[in-house]
């Protein structure tokens, strides 16, 4: 009975050693599959982290009709928003359950942009589209562009607005001098360390100063984001919201072309400019105001089109304009 014992249990121990080489190349398979695993999630975090905080920030950005794959993402309802032309031209679609929006990869500190639009056809009222430049937090600047809808055969209302340090409430609206909705046409903003100035078509339809010598803050601190959207806002944005939107005429469509850029790009990564301090004095974008002339004939312009103007609306600001409309 010992030597039977002793047999089976010489055995056994043969049958364990014979499969320990087996089980080690599971376990080293394991723990293997478990670091490749690993490195490759490494490797993607550490690449999505590269692309937002440094390829979307490079200081190299010098780019024209760049397309809206390379330059753009979703911000929101990205179902609503389909790139055509091989990414050369985008359109945003709004009807009953979401519109949608989008904004630039890459963020500025001063910069020119221009955006060829065509706009909601037919009765759109209660639509609204924009385009402005925004950066983030409770006390964010933005420089506005928007564009109210309305029925058909009735004017476009081109509103406009500047925000710094979370304070707007500087509103100037104008009628377009053609249908915006028949062609592309091209919508600009200036930003500089001294105006900000609106176009239209290359013709600029108003001019906001750095008015700091008056104690009025201007955007210059915080860098700004490209932003643009097509969304439903019936409770305001048509003769004061008392058209309403007809979602029988949805979808609502709103198209894109021809972005271009140049300015100064940020890098979060660094907290830095690709503007030095020499940029400054050399580089035109950041010098640049309205000349005598252009200005001229800027308010000759709204004196013909502007239907709205906060420095002269004694009933919204009883206690008179705001310091920086005695100088824009």
């Amino acid at each position: 009975m010992g030597i039977m014992q002793q047999r089976n249990s010489s055995h056994s121990s043969s049958r364990s050693h014979k499969f320990l080489p087996y089980l080690a190349f599971i376990l080293f398979s394991a723990i293997f599959v478990f670091k490749v695993d690993i490195i490759i999630s490494q490797t993607i975090s550490g690449a999505r982290s590269y692309n937002y905080l440094d390829s979307l920030t490079s200081p190299n950005l010098r780019f024209g009709n760049g397309t809206f794959y390379r330059h753009f993402i979703a911000s929101w309802g990205e179902s609503k928003i389909n790139r055509v032309e091989n990414g050369e031209m985008l359109t945003l679609t709004l009807d009953k359950l979401s519109g949608g929006g989008f904004e630039s990869k890459k963020v500025y500190l001063f910069v020119r942009i221009d955006m060829q639009i065509k706009l909601v056809p037919g009765n759109s009222a209660g639509t609204v589209t924009t385009y402005y430049l925004s950066s983030d937090g409770d006390h964010h600047d933005e420089i506005d562009f928007e564009f109210l809808g309305n029925t058909s055969g009735d004017p476009y209302t081109v509103h406009t607005n500047v925000f710094s340090q979370g304070k707007g409430d500087r509103e100037q609206q104008f009628y377009l001098w053609f249908d915006p909705t028949q062609d592309f046409h091209t919508y600009s903003i200036l930003w500089n360390p001294k105006s900000i100035i609106f176009y239209v078509d290359n013709i600029p339809i108003r001019e906001f100063k750095n008015a700091e010598h008056l104690g009025v803050p201007y955007p210059n601190e915080q860098p700004m984001r490209i932003y643009s959207s097509l969304w439903n806002a019936d409770e305001w944005a048509t003769q004061g919201g008392r058209v309403k939107t007809n979602w029988d005429l949805a979808p609502f469509i709103a198209s894109y072309r021809n972005f271009s850029s140049d300015g100064c790009v940020w890098s979060f990564r660094t907290r830095t400019s690709s503007c030095d301090a020499a940029d400054y004095s050399t580089k035109p974008l950041l010098k640049m105001e309205l000349d005598e002339r252009s200005r001229e004939n800027m308010k000759r312009l709204q004196r013909e089109r502007m239907v709205y103007d906060y420095c002269t609306d004694i009933r919204r600001f009883p206690q008179g304009p705001a310091p920086e409309c005695t100088i824009n």
